[in-house]
């Protein structure tokens, strides 16, 4: 769900902004006067639930897990927006309020960008609005996968998605470390902390991941790709 970016500066000091390909120098310009980039360290909220919304913020760096809290203090993870993506479209173009929260899972970069900035740039920009959408769609459709999958996929399964889920689509790797601890895990996978260690040894205990704490290695992508299906 990212777009492709470029650094257009030529200006060493001004190299850390990146923008997006399908905007104008006039755009970028434009763009540039009215933006900011915030640094968070591992843990640091970005912004909370019920909180208004006042940028559009694009993930320079890092990785950021957009959360929802529900009754009881649940605590719902919707998805996971590393380097190269927006974040928090939904709110902005949806309603003036955020609907949920997102924190950094390691160190990151945000660019947060005037709203009202932004939004004269698309209305300018046909294909820009275009590209913003698809975005918005494929979104969606992200996370009525992730609802359906919750809703109706076995335990196996579901710790299966969250393995490839870190694996093809964020480290794009079979070899990589868990950013969370067991409890978001289990959050993120719709389960309970029990479940989800249980169901993970037992992985483990049949050679079809190698576990060692946080540091994990598909063995068998074939099989962990046969239990997403299955459910």
């Amino acid at each position: 769900m990212s777009l492709i970016l470029n650094d257009f500066s030529n200006n060493k000091e001004e190299n850390y902004f990146s923008f997006f390909e399908l905007l104008s120098e006039s755009e970028i310009e434009i763009i540039k006067q009215k933006s900011n980039i915030v640094s968070y360290q591992k843990g640091a909220n970005i912004f909370l639930q019920q909180t208004r919304t006042s940028h559009i913020m694009y993930i320079k760096s890092g990785l950021v897990k957009i959360y929802k809290e529900g009754r009881m203090r649940k605590i719902i993870i919707l998805n996971l927006e590393a380097g190269g993506n927006f974040l928090g479209l939904m709110s902005v173009f949806g309603k003036e309020i955020h609907e949920y929260s997102a924190s950094a899972v390691e160190p990151t970069e945000i660019l947060f960008i005037d709203v009202n900035v932004f939004m004269q740039v698309m209305e300018q920009n046909g294909k820009f609005a275009a590209s913003l959408l698809h975005l918005l769609s494929l979104t969606g459709l992200h996370l009525l996968d992730r609802l359906l999958a919750q809703t109706h996929k076995q335990l196996p399964g579901k710790i299966a998605d969250v393995l490839l889920y870190f694996s093809e689509v964020i480290y794009k790797s079979n070899k990589f470390s868990f950013p969370f601890t067991r409890r978001e895990l289990a959050e993120l996978a719709g389960t309970t902390k029990e479940s989800f260690i249980r169901t993970l040894t037992e992985y483990k205990n049949d050679k079809i991941i190698e576990l060692n704490g946080s540091e994990v290695e598909i063995k068998s992508l074939k099989i962990v790709k046969t239990l997403s299906e299955l459910g």
